[in-house]
């Protein structure tokens, strides 16, 4: 009977239970919506700090080519090694030396007058008493007789460029030439190198027309040997924009010596105000990866617009082609190596960043390694304490090594491309190394045990 009493009482209170658990819902769900509906706290979405960011980013990556460029402007104009560096290599391209063979040709034969040889010729041989048909005749030698001395002018002039002196003599006009660039920048003008109104680099070739003259004079031509120093130019470079650069040459050399670093606390400051700061740093990277390439297109643009310019104003196209490429070459190899900076930052940024992608990349990596940790040990090879040590401060050992990677580039005297590049696979084997020499904890715990 007490049974029989109890199980309805059980059955009461069961149901008690349910009805008082479908209030309690019931009273959840509506203060839920009440709290929804009165505006409830949302995720603070950092709108100032993500618009500054992009500001700072997108001002960075517009300042860099013009941070390139002046850098480029400064060190040639200033540091006389890159200048020599930049014009040296002229003395061995055919063009060129065609181009400087002609002009040294042309400015000799100004220099040789045929016509008044031929005319003393003739007098003495009326005082010889020989035919006036023979000197009435020749005249008519000055034009093959002045084709056939500037073919043999223009022979030794051809060897005279191809020598070692020329190279030798040239490398050393450019170096003695260089402070006096300086010199013509500042307007206190020059003997060697001149920069005229006309927007004109040109470099005299005095000393290589005296070379030629002594070559002339081996061969038997001693004629040249009495003819006054011919002063003759060759033309390095020719832009309108090479005045504005003169007049402006305080201001060039500040902003070459300033502008590239404020391009990076740019940059730098837009990563730290960013919320998400390794996706930012991606950004920063393919942005200064695409500011280079916008500029080494523009560079191509204006090497076409300069040669168009010239066309029909220079007589060898070709040696104005060459000389052009080989003044940028140093800005060329600074755009690929800014390029190649940069998209070594946006991968090691994207490598560390918290992408489904990249983590699942660091865990098969981390999988790889640690089980040829366990192959090793379990073969009796270990790092033991080392290991420890390492896998406990393994942070900080990371940003040592990106640390050091950053110093050797920053002090590298001319980084290149390759040299970006080698620093950057020399830091990720090192930290794999590393990886693969710390032990965990646990690992270390099971050894003590």
């Amino acid at each position: 009977m007490n049974d029989a009493a109890a199980a309805p009482e059980d059955g009461a209170r069961l149901a008690a239970l349910e009805r008082e658990n479908a209030e309690l819902r019931g009273r959840l769900d509506a203060l839920a919506a009440a709290g929804r509906t009165a505006g409830a706290p949302r995720p603070v979405r950092h709108r100032g700090r993500s618009t500054a960011a992009v500001v700072l980013i997108v001002l960075g990556a517009l300042l860099a080519p013009v941070g390139v460029v002046a850098a480029w402007a400064e060190r040639t104009l200033t540091d006389t090694d890159r200048y020599v560096a930049t014009v040296a290599p002229l003395a061995e391209d055919p063009a060129v030396r065609s181009a400087v063979s002609a002009r040294m040709t042309s400015a000799l034969m100004e220099q040789i007058d045929v016509g008044a040889l031929l005319d003393g010729v003739a007098e003495g041989l009326d005082e010889q008493g020989l035919a006036p048909r023979v000197a009435g005749a020749l005249p008519m030698l000055e034009a093959p007789l002045t084709g056939g001395v500037e073919s043999f002018v223009r022979d030794a002039a051809d060897r005279v460029v191809a020598s070692d002196q020329f190279r030798d003599a040239w490398t050393q006009a450019n170096r003695v030439a260089h402070q006096q660039l300086v010199a013509v920048m500042r307007g206190e003008g020059g003997d060697v190198v001149q920069a005229g109104e006309d927007g004109r680099l040109t470099i005299q070739l005095a000393g290589v027309i005296d070379l030629l003259k002594d070559r002339l004079v081996d061969r038997g031509f001693t004629l040249v040997a009495n003819l006054p120093t011919v002063s003759a130019s060759f033309v390095v470079l020719e832009s309108s924009q090479l005045v504005e650069v003169r007049n402006r040459y305080a201001q060039v050399v500040a902003l070459g010596q300033w502008l590239p670093w404020v391009v990076l606390v740019l940059l730098g400051a837009g990563v730290v105000a960013a919320v998400h700061r390794l996706r930012t740093l991606v950004v920063a990277g393919l942005a200064l990866v695409a500011a280079m390439l916008v500029m080494a297109l523009a560079l191509a643009v204006a090497r076409g617009l300069y040669l168009d310019a010239l066309s029909g104003l220079v007589l060898r196209l070709d040696a104005a082609q060459v000389v052009f490429d080989q003044v940028v070459s140093f800005l060329r190899v600074t755009l690929r190596t800014v390029g190649v900076l940069g998209l070594v930052v946006a991968v090691a940024a994207y490598l560390g960043g918290s992408s489904a992608s990249a983590r699942s990349l660091r865990a098969a990596v981390g999988k790889g390694l640690g089980g040829a940790r366990g192959w090793a040990e379990g073969r009796g090879a270990t790092t033991g304490p080392v290991g420890t040590w390492l896998a406990r401060y393994r942070a900080v050992v990371r940003v040592a090594v990106v640390a050091l990677a950053a110093v050797v580039l920053l002090l590298a005297p001319s980084p290149t491309p390759g040299l970006v590049a080698g620093v950057a696979v020399g830091a990720l084997v090192l930290v794999l190394l590393l990886e693969l020499l710390s032990r965990p904890v646990a690992a270390a715990g099971g050894d003590r045990t």
